[in-house]
């Protein structure tokens, strides 16, 4: 604490990212990157790109990939926000419609950002527990409330939602914004942005960190009825006019523009996650059912601590998170077959 900090400060409980290690050889499965890298046509734009132009500042409303999402989802452009990575994207959401006197609602078991935002902002909040299968229960979001929150898939459970209960949550608080956070949707779920033009308190995000392979590069998005994007901008261009360079924007509009690589490596993910659960539960793990590109998995016979070290010392990172209702669980993201097997491999008899 220093005297020249604003009073706010020293209340901040800062999020805590994922480890990334300097070393290159361990098996990094603790932050769900994906295991495939960009689409060829996204990194040949990207290379495109690196000219003289560079010296000019990119288009600030990042029209080129606001475009290449509106067709890539089948919505108009005027619905569609852009920023530096889902978490800007979020951070700007917090600011710019969950500040209102009634709480906001989220997972009580869900991402640690929300906590966090809230205190940035000064934000009430009423986390809601998940059932005991570590489900969101539709029925319990039916109440007052400044806003809804929520992952789908959730993370770190990777428990994914139907639509239709997403339409519940809607129907249910009609004067509340209800946002959708999909940052792992395309593992297995269905994303709400169907949804977007017949409930205009419907906001969904998106990243192109996970299933685009693009975490490096920083890219999230909004979809959602024009009143609710034109509190965004107006957020953003209060804060920062240009979140996107100009590789980022060529990078992703290209990355969503190459359908057949971002299919079949979502389904590489989704056949090694199959083949993984298959693995793990015949090792005696409870694996909860996953929509994700990471599974959530505990032993009943092994503490989840003394897992994760177990497997650190044989090279495998895993995500183990010390919140008392999961602290036996492990998060465990979906890599190559090779690093899957050192998982198994690092495991060992149990």
């Amino acid at each position: 604490m220093s005297k020249f900090w604003s009073p706010f400060v020293k209340d901040l409980v800062p999020y805590v990212p994922g480890e990334q290690p300097k070393l290159t050889k361990l098996v990094k499965l603790n932050t769900n990157e994906n295991p495939y890298g960009p689409s060829p046509k996204a990194l040949a734009a990207m290379q495109a790109e690196l000219n003289d132009n560079l010296r000019l500042y990119p288009d600030p409303n990042s029209d080129l990939l606001k475009q290449a999402v509106a067709k890539y989802y089948g919505v108009d452009a005027g619905k569609v926000f852009l920023g530096n990575g889902s978490d800007e994207v979020l951070a700007h959401i917090f600011h710019g419609l969950f500040q209102h006197d009634l709480p906001l609602l989220f997972p009580d078991i869900s991402y640690s950002f929300y906590p966090v935002y809230c205190g940035l902002y000064g934000i009430k909040s009423d986390p809601v527990p998940l059932d005991e299968q570590f489900q969101i229960r539709v029925a319990d979001y039916a109440k007052p409330n400044g806003g809804i929150i929520f992952p789908n898939p959730n993370a770190p459970t990777g428990c994914v939602l139907a639509l239709e209960a997403v339409e519940q949550i809607l129907k249910a608080s009609p004067d509340s914004v209800v946002v959708v956070d999909e940052a792992y949707i395309d593992f297995g779920g269905e994303t709400a942005i169907s949804l977007v033009d017949r409930y205009p308190n419907l906001l969904v995000t998106q990243t192109l960190s996970k299933s685009r392979s693009l975490a490096g590069l920083r890219v999230g998005l909004a979809v959602g009825h024009p009143d609710l994007i034109e509190a965004l901008e107006r957020v953003k261009n209060s804060f920062n006019s240009y979140p996107l360079d100009r590789l980022a924007i060529v990078g992703a509009a290209a990355a969503f523009e190459d359908r057949e690589y971002f299919e079949k490596t979502c389904q590489l993910v989704i056949d090694s996650r199959n083949k993984l659960v298959v693995q793990l539960e015949g090792k005696g793990f409870e694996v909860l059912p996953s929509a994700a590109n990471f599974i959530f998995a505990r032993h009943p016979q092994h503490d989840a601590a003394g897992l994760a070290a177990k497997l650190r010392e044989q090279g495998v990172i895993v995500r183990h998170f010390k919140q008392e209702r999961i602290a036996q669980f492990l998060r465990i993201s979906i890599g190559t077959p090779e690093q899957n097997q050192a998982l198994i491999d690092g495991l060992g008899e149990l």
